[in-house]
């Protein structure tokens, strides 16, 4: 039997790295134990996350909590997940997909329901879908990371044309945006920054970045990390949130915000188009921007709120620079997905 929770989400905290060591086992496009067979459908939620486990499974944990239904977990990458919602279209597979930038999820909106959640009116408009194609989680901006034992404060990388040279040449850590979405939030974001309006521009970012890499991907978002924490990288690019908390573990890490500025493109939950559940699916993308779970995310993963009625997180973390937000074109980003990541297949494989 299920306990009842007297505390709220909070009481969960204390349990985080135990249930992170839980679910990490779910490998890509994997899912948790299966579910009892004498619960009900009207009991069951299958949800697509490309969130780490430390992220989706409090969350999990405590939506099954409160309202009695269980939740068949399924986790990969974003673009990974994305797919297997697309590919499994009218097999009424998948009730939700959890995570990964709201511009994948304008390039898959075929496949999503549009859905206003219970609190939309109080969900930052900048991002917000005017369709109600996906609801914001949170809010992350792009940044730069360094080596601090490798790389001076002074040398440290200030701006995106500084990845499109020969100073950082094989020693970038990127993660390969065909699977993760926060590269490509972060490609897309470069892109529209260098100049995107003509595509000799794009062709020649593609070009420069691709070079500066000099073959090398990260497997992940999170390998790109430990790799200059390590320093068998020395700069990269990645989330704030994941810079954050990493400084905070203590890895001897800094942050940079780049010069002329960076997105902060949200992280999104979505209905997918014919749900099996999709009552429950509802309540779970409800959950999602409740007062509790978003003040989880400020409080413990580090992130933005995608809240206007919340006290934003304005604790001091040491970055070079200020942070400055530029109008990211989501609709430019999602448009262009397919025939960007073609585009970077010919020049990385």
């Amino acid at each position: 039997m299920r306990r009842k929770m007297g505390s709220g989400l909070a009481g969960l905290l204390a349990g985080i790295v135990g249930i992170s060591m839980l679910l990490s086992g779910c490998g890509q496009m994997t899912g948790q134990a299966d579910l009892p067979p004498e619960i009900g459908e009207d009991k069951k939620l299958i949800l697509y996350t490309s969130h780490k486990a430390e992220v989706y499974g409090p969350i999990v944990k405590e939506f099954e909590e409160r309202t009695g239904i269980w939740v068949d977990v399924h986790a990969g990458g974003t673009t990974e997940m994305l797919e297997a919602v697309k590919a499994s279209s009218g097999k009424q597979a998948c009730d939700v997909m959890f995570g990964g930038g709201v511009e994948s999820y304008e390039a898959y909106r075929d496949y999503l329901e549009p859905y206003a959640c219970s609190q939309s009116d109080l969900l930052d408009p900048q991002y917000a879908s005017p369709e109600h194609t996906w609801t914001i989680f949170t809010e992350l901006p792009i940044v730069f990371i360094y080596n601090n034992k490798l790389v001076s404060e002074e040398d440290a990388p200030r701006s995106w044309e500084e990845f499109l040279g020969d100073k950082w040449k094989g020693q970038i850590a990127f993660a390969d945006p065909r699977k993760s979405g926060t590269s490509y939030t972060a490609l897309s974001t470069m892109i529209q920054i260098t100049g995107r309006e003509g595509s000799m521009d794009i062709e020649d970012t593609l070009n420069q970045f691709t070079e500066a890499l000099d073959g090398n991907i990260s497997a992940g978002s999170g390998e790109l990390i430990k790799e200059i924490g390590d320093g068998f990288r020395l700069v990269g690019i990645t989330l704030e949130e994941a810079a954050r908390k990493e400084i905070a573990a203590g890895l001897d890490i800094g942050m940079v915000y780049p010069l002329e500025g960076t997105s902060a493109v949200p992280d999104g939950c979505a209905l997918v188009k014919g749900a099996p559940h999709p009552d429950n699916a509802k309540l779970f993308i409800d959950f999602t921007v409740s007062n509790d779970v978003q003040n989880l995310a400020m409080d413990q993963f580090c992130r933005r709120t995608a809240r206007t009625d919340l006290q934003r997180d304005t604790e001091n973390v040491h970055a070079l620079g200020m942070l400055e937000i530029i109008p990211f074109d989501l609709e430019w980003a999602g448009r262009h997905q397919t025939e960007l990541l073609e585009q970077w297949t010919k020049r990385i494989d």
